[in-house]
């Protein structure tokens, strides 16, 4: 069996988020990708590969050639296998725990680096403004390296978000508290902002804690971290007294 005219136009327009929601479908690549999402809670809608030894099990693998498999693949060198997997069902927002929370995040390689944080310190719950770049991008799909097969995200109305939530609420200002000096809750909202501008002033204004990551080396002219950097440490710190 073969590639489809029909197959091949559907896997192409799914790098358009108008189209990933037309169709809710998202595309996953690579056998390591795939395999998380086949092993987890998300449903398999087609499978293309070129060797379906591994897939004989699953309903739906159209085995293709590697010339097809360039076609579709968002890869310079693709492997072995390309997966259309249908976007879950929004979850209810958690109202406990620690839960992050981002503003208007816009590079696909920070948030796949993020999700895969929130599913190393345990987050199980992303929460992205409405601006925030797709996280079924087909880039941080693959960023993600398969958390994404176990970190739910919902993408909100931030201010009305926060403005709901009776929860802490922290922000991350160069002038806030010094993070290795403040006692953290583990009940609480962290907020991540822009990689340029930071955290907009409208959702500041919701937000009921400062903290900050000093600065240590001689050379002071750096001026911030990168915000998956800067994520992880935080999202460390925050787990250390739970």
């Amino acid at each position: 069996m073969s590639l489809s005219k029909n197959q091949l136009k559907l896997i192409t327009s799914l790098q358009q988020k108008k189209y990933r929601l037309k169709n809710n479908l998202f595309i996953a690549e690579g056998t390591k990708v795939v395999n998380e999402f086949l092993n987890s809670i998300f449903e398999l809608d087609q499978l293309f590969c070129v060797d379906n030894s591994n897939y004989l099990h699953i309903e739906n693998v159209t085995k293709i050639s590697e010339a097809e498999l360039k076609k579709i693949s968002t890869y310079k060198s693709p492997n072995n296998v390309v997966g259309l997997f249908k976007i879950p069902a929004v979850e209810s927002i958690k109202s406990e725990g620690l839960i992050l929370a981002l503003d208007d995040i816009n590079d696909p390689g920070n948030l796949g680096t993020i999700i895969r944080l929130c599913d190393w310190f345990g987050i199980d719950q992303l929460i992205c403004s409405a601006n925030t770049v797709d996280c079924y991008n087909s880039k941080v799909v693959q960023a993600t390296m398969g958390s994404l097969a176990r970190v739910s995200i919902l993408y909100v109305d931030l201010e009305i978000y926060l403005n709901k939530m009776n929860l802490p609420k922290y922000a991350t200002l160069l002038e806030g508290e010094n993070v290795y000096k403040t006692s953290l809750p583990s009940n609480a909202i962290l907020v991540m902002g822009n990689e340029a501008n930071g955290i907009s002033s409208e959702i500041l204004k919701y937000l009921t804690n400062s903290i900050s990551i000093p600065r240590f080396g001689e050379n002071q002219q750096t001026e911030s971290l990168n915000v998956a950097t800067a994520t992880a440490i935080l999202l460390s710190e925050f787990k250390r007294g739970m």
